[in-house]
């Protein structure tokens, strides 16, 4: 039986990029050795980097004046790497969720924090809108989707202020007006590579601001200066990312995942609309396109085991909702194609005639 993955991360890759990564595991640019054993030094390595970083900046096409860094610690690290580096005086966050309220914790601990907007009275179920971005901000910071509850903005935000921003689930899902930020990160386990590497776009001039003093692994010009090999980075995890980079590029670029995002979310946002078994936990104007949440009508709520269990009985793996939420989410990045969520929506048809 075929599997479907809809795991909301670490999540699906496209399958050459699995046994692209693979081949090199077994044996590195024919050098006889593992990608997992070489040296991040080896003459072999420089060149992954190098192709990387030039294919995200194509895509992204970030402009001048901007370093693309591969570093560890994930995203929850950057919630504290943000304000050590960035905040002087004041910094907006807008709370959009779970690890937006993370991130805006973690930046209380150096300096004046402002909450900007809010939708947590509302669980969460829209972005933060109808809003006013304070003038006197050192940055903003938004996450841009939500992975928990399914909501998204996915256009930058007209502000008089310089923007932080936290892609860690739809980064290269659309095109980014790079030059509105000074800082963009993205751990890597969604739309970039498996888990183990975090991807920062950092403006170099927004750097070395803060007159505090920061810990050399903290402080963003350390790996700036050193082009992400200040330690050992996650030799493996920056080549998978270049493959998926590849990949990307090769299937049309980011406004190609533009198009196949809201293909793929029509085709499932269109069934839960239709089916009377469902309904969707988001306000239509702030559904995500990378993760898809809905629940059991509550007339039907006893049914929501009996259609999970059916639904992986079917190959769907990953649809159970998030804890903190419940239901059901269908993670639709990148990788996931037209096949899968046609093999979800006849999944739930099947389930609705059934009862």
């Amino acid at each position: 039986m075929k599997k479907y993955n809809f795991n909301a991360g670490p999540s699906i890759l496209p399958r050459e990029v699995i046994e692209n990564t693979a081949r090199q595991i077994l044996d590195f640019n024919g050098s006889g050795l593992s990608l997992a054993e070489i040296s991040h030094r080896a003459k072999d390595f420089q060149p992954v980097v190098d192709e990387a970083v030039a294919l995200i900046k194509e895509l992204l096409e970030v402009p001048e004046g901007y370093s693309v860094l591969f570093l560890g610690g994930g995203a929850s690290l950057e919630f504290c790497m943000i304000p050590y580096n960035f905040l002087i005086k004041k910094a907006g966050y807008l709370n959009s969720g779970v690890w937006a309220k993370k991130a805006m914790k973690e930046a209380k601990l150096f300096g004046e924090v402002v909450e900007v907007a809010s939708s947590a009275d509302a669980n969460y179920s829209f972005y933060p809108k109808d809003w006013t971005c304070p003038t006197d901000l050192d940055y903003l910071h938004i996450t841009t989707n939500n992975t928990i509850y399914g909501t998204e903005i996915r256009k930058e935000p007209e502000v008089p202020v310089r923007l932080i921003g936290d892609m860690s689930s739809d980064i290269f899902s659309r095109p980014i007006d790079v030059a509105k930020y000074d800082c963009i990160y993205a751990g890597a386990q969604k739309n970039l590579a498996m888990a183990g590497v975090t991807l920062v776009i950092v403006k170099d001039d927004a750097l070395g601001r803060a007159e505090r003093q920061i810990p050399t692994m903290l402080d963003y010009r350390t790996h700036v200066e050193k082009g992400s090999m200040f330690n050992t980075p996650p030799v493996v995890p920056i080549y998978c990312a270049l493959e998926t980079l590849r990949w990307i590029k090769a299937n049309g670029g980011v406004q190609e995942m533009d198009r196949r995002a809201i293909e793929r979310a029509r085709i499932v946002y269109d069934e839960i609309d239709r089916n009377k078994l469902f309904r969707g936990t988001v306000a239509e104007d702030s559904r995500s396109l990378m993760n898809i949440c809905f629940v059991m009508n509550d007339e039907y709520k006893e049914l929501e085991k009996p259609f999970f269990d059916f639904a992986t009985s079917k190959g769907m793996v990953g649809i159970k909702g998030h804890r903190s939420v419940g239901g059901f989410r269908a993670s639709t990045y990148n990788a996931q194609t037209i096949e899968g969520v046609e093999a979800l929506v006849a999944c739930m048809k099947e389930f609705e005639q059934q009862h």
